[in-house]
């Protein structure tokens, strides 16, 4: 088994962790979460790491945070089963407040940055983990600083799913940061918590076939078919990450014969899901599908307004049997990715809310890749006064692919991925091989290699 650096014990101070209120009184009401929210795909917390080579005081901190937490209070409160409607959650809007936790770690930035390439378990001592019997029993928002052996720190946070997704978590992040620097300041962005926007339609109207999904039932003839998820979580698996800079993403773009128009996203999802299907040597038949995160706050009618605090994007879904999609050339991958994206009109998303009222669906994962996009959301930009991190990324990695922003190079898009170790060596070598000679620009923790095709 590989065996990646440990990171040393965190020592955290007396009496913590603590809990930080609002600085003022908040509203004390049951909060509805939309059918977006209130998938089961989503009943995690979104982990944020965030190394700075300057520490801020503690005290400040909190203070900032207390003022924040006044305008996104639901972070404060606590998430619970609706006692109206079978397995509903909602949130208890009822100022408990937020867990903080602060620590020290014997470490350097600059040691810790010679690992952040690639997390491991090591890096959950960086998130005080909150004893609990259930995912509902967990605090919506909990935050440990560690302050570093250098002067500098480190910022964990865990922000529930179920309250608001990648654009949310951002807009957050980047008020506590404003009110932590310029607290005279008004936030630019004011968070609006009413979910009723994407409340479904009664009765419901699935007007669209919805292969994002499937009902849980018995499956046919008594057995269950290939699980590629279940056989993933099976594996010890390994992170894999690869930088693409500028020169690659552009590069990768020329594989799209006969169209070159295409963005980032699409051509590196393309490049990812193709890997990932050859690295597995999956059967030539089997039906894949590649699940990518995508924002439909403008594609609905009305538009959400600016602000919306709640999960405002829906999965996309591409599918393709494997033979297909490795032996198509670059652009057959990023055709169906387009498809997929050119589905998700008003109609359809409101179709997707009205089937999520059946409690039986469920998202289709067993025979997917999924991919969430957290560069582009402004991340890495973040500042509590003393400048940008030295890097941003997940506490952990998955069989969720990431596709990252990389601190101080806006153009370019680290992948993360965790694989198991018996295919870390193909699936590296596929995302690696069609670079040929922009490998020359080859970015810090990519090591591309200079032969291949597409």
């Amino acid at each position: 088994m590989l065996k990646l650096p440990e990171l040393p014990d965190c020592f955290y101070q007396k009496n913590q962790p603590t809990l930080i209120f609002p600085s003022s009184p908040t509203p004390k009401h049951s909060l509805y979460l939309s059918n977006l929210d209130d998938q089961k795909f989503l009943r995690f917390s979104i982990k944020y790491l965030y190394l700075f080579k300057k520490s801020i005081s503690i005290d400040i901190l909190k203070y900032s945070l207390s003022k924040v937490l006044v305008h996104y209070y639901p972070l404060a409160g606590r998430l619970r089963a609706s006692t109206e409607v079978d397995q509903k959650l909602e949130v208890d809007c009822n100022g408990e407040g937020a867990v903080f936790a602060e620590a020290f770690m014997d470490i350097t930035a600059e040691e810790f940055l010679d690992l952040s390439m690639k997390p491991n378990k090591s890096w959950r001592k960086l998130l005080y983990r909150v004893e609990a019997q259930s995912f509902l029993d967990i605090p919506p928002l909990v935050v440990q600083v560690t302050n570093l052996r250098c002067g500098g720190m480190i910022v964990c946070t865990s922000i529930n799913h179920c309250v608001c997704d990648g654009i949310g978590t951002s807009q957050f992040l980047h008020a506590w940061a404003q009110i932590t620097t310029k607290q005279n300041l008004d936030l630019p962005i004011l968070p609006l918590h009413s979910r009723h926007l994407l409340k479904p339609r009664n009765p419901p109207e699935i007007t669209f076939t919805h292969p994002e999904y499937v009902r849980i039932a018995p499956r046919e003839n008594g057995h269950l078919d290939m699980d590629i998820n279940h056989f993933l979580q099976s594996q010890p698996l390994v992170p894999s990450s690869l930088t693409f800079t500028a020169s690659h993403l552009l590069h990768l773009k020329k594989q799209c014969v006969p169209s070159l128009k295409c963005t980032t996203f699409e051509v590196l999802a393309s490049h990812t899901w193709r890997s990932w299907v050859r690295a597995l040597d999956l059967s030539p038949s089997l039906n894949v599908k590649l699940l990518f995160s995508v924002n439909v706050r403008k594609r609905l009618v009305p538009e959400i307004p600016q602000g919306y605090y709640g999960n405002g994007f829906v999965l996309g879904c591409a599918q393709s049997c494997s033979q297909d999609l490795i032996t198509s050339n670059m652009y057959h991958g990023v055709k169906l990715i387009q498809q997929a994206k050119s589905r998700l009109t008003d109609d359809y998303v409101r179709s997707m809310i009205d089937l999520l009222e059946d409690k039986s669906v469920k998202t289709d994962l067993p025979m997917s890749l999924v991919i969430s996009q957290w560069s582009k959301l402004g991340l890495e930009d973040l500042d509590f006064g003393e400048g940008k991190p030295l890097h941003m990324g997940p506490l952990t990695s998955d069989i969720y692919c990431l596709f990252l922003p990389v601190a101080g190079d806006f153009d370019a898009v680290r992948v993360l991925l965790s694989v198991p170790e018996s295919v870390l060596e193909k699936f590296e070598y596929y995302m690696k091989e069609c670079l040929g000679n922009a490998a020359n620009g080859d970015a810090k923790g990519s090591h591309v290699e200079e032969n291949g095709f597409c």
